[in-house]
């Protein structure tokens, strides 16, 4: 019997979701990206070969039909050098294998300008986006202002959006801002070549997912950041501009929630974070640069060093409730090893009151203190190991008593960057 999953994000993102959706990529037809935009990144490897996307999905390196959805914000010059770099690297990318949702919004130059122009008009206080126009973009589709593929690729409908946005626009860039207005004769030039380009991969993808449910195929839903950067339920401001929770799967691919079988979160053995915000059990210490280090913690798409902390559970067990998570994945166990002694955050302190659930308010968030439980470490090398019952004692306990926090099984074990590198427990597609 077909099964369909979500693969989403449990911490701050940067979990290991691109290695896990390419594993199980195998044993999917299609998978779909349903959020965010070129401000994640998702590493494989293969073979050795390491290859890094930003927007396609990450099936494609197993040849899958790969679906950019609705709830995505893309910017068409980033994603036809995506496509370039992978045909470069031998991979067939076609319009039949790499299909663009008409409805996903198009990132334009005044989303970048506004992003550059605003995070440096805040100085200290600025968010830490990423710079590439990802939350301006989404503004406009949230005030009907925005761009569709729908119409990029449509030559006179483009021209009239574009002089009609700019005019309100470059007021605000030139005025507020204090940046160099946009020109839309320029844009309209650019953005015809991209539109020629990628108006073969434009379709209805709503349709394409529903057919494939009807003949019985297997999809794969893959999420972008993570459950703490939801635009609703994360750490806000300190979030991204779109909602990175399961539920997002329906709304931005174009299917109802019965065509969801399974949710798997992504957990990272440790927690990271990049950029702005509260991190409860970040670590300031050596073991936090070790951490760092070892785990080569630097963002997919940024580059940003990330800051490290213990696992902990109270964010977790929030992830776990708002995507109703049927199996964890564990990534990055290898990390670990050399440590003697592991720390897992079970409940936060707030002005003498033991917190079990994720505050919402940020300023009681940066107030907690972790309460933290100590296990023994490992000192064995795992990576070579590809089956649970071959791992030390005290990283099968780990895992023991994370499922036990959590009250969700652990179905992977990733124990390396490599495709190889990991121990399937149970995969819901096979």
């Amino acid at each position: 019997m077909a099964s369909n999953l979500v693969i989403i994000g449990t911490q701050w993102g940067d979990e290991g979701k691109g290695k896990i959706v390419d594993l199980l990529a195998e044993y999917a037809d299609l998978v779909v990206r349903f959020q965010g935009g070129n401000n994640a990144g998702h590493t494989m490897v293969v073979d050795g070969e390491q290859f890094i996307s930003h927007l396609v999905p990450s099936g494609i390196l197993q040849q899958k039909t790969c679906l950019i959805g609705n709830g995505m914000v893309v910017d068409p010059a980033v994603l036809i050098e995506e496509i370039d770099y992978l045909i470069g690297k031998g991979i067939d990318v076609t319009p039949e294998n790499l299909m663009i949702s008409e409805k996903a919004q198009v990132i334009m130059p005044w989303h970048k300008t506004i992003d550059h122009g605003r995070e440096k008009k805040q100085g200290k206080d600025r968010i830490g986006t990423t710079g590439r126009g990802i939350g301006p973009a989404y503004e406009d589709k949230a005030s009907r202002k925005g761009i569709r593929f729908a119409e990029m690729i449509d030559p006179a409908v483009f021209a009239e959006r574009v002089r009609t946005v700019l005019e309100e626009k470059n007021f605000f860039i030139e005025h507020y801002l204090k940046e160099t207005p946009v020109d839309p004769d320029a844009v309209i030039r650019e953005y015809s070549g991209y539109a020629e380009r990628l108006k073969a991969h434009v379709t209805n993808i709503s349709v394409i997912i529903d057919d494939g449910i009807k003949a019985g195929k297997q999809i794969l839903f893959e999420g972008a950041q993570g459950t703490h950067l939801d635009i609703d339920h994360g750490t806000y401001p300190f979030v991204t501009s779109s909602n990175t929770v399961s539920g997002n799967a329906c709304a931005g691919a174009g299917i109802g929630p019965k065509a969801i079988d399974n949710v798997f979160g992504i957990v990272k053995a440790y927690t990271t974070r990049v950029g702005q915000g509260p991190f409860p059990s970040e670590l300031f210490d050596a073991v936090g640069e070790a951490i760092q280090k070892k785990g080569a913690e630097f963002g997919a798409t940024t580059g940003r060093k990330r800051r490290c902390g213990w696992l902990d559970t109270v964010l977790l067990r929030n992830a776990v409730r708002l995507n109703g998570l049927t199996g964890l994945v564990i990534t990055k166990l290898d990390v670990l090893g050399g440590l003697d002694t592991l720390k897992i955050c079970t409940a936060y302190e707030y002005n003498g009151e033991r917190i079990e659930h994720f505050p919402g308010d940020l300023k009681v968030l940066a107030g907690c203190k972790p309460v933290y439980e100590s296990l023994p470490g490992w000192s064995e090398d795992i990576s070579g190991i590809r089956s649970k019952e071959e791992l030390p004692k005290n990283a099968k306990d780990y895992l023991a008593r994370m499922e036990e926090l959590l009250e969700v099984p652990v179905r992977i074990i990733s124990v390396g960057p490599g495709r190889k590198e990991t121990i399937v427990l149970e995969n819901p597609l096979a």
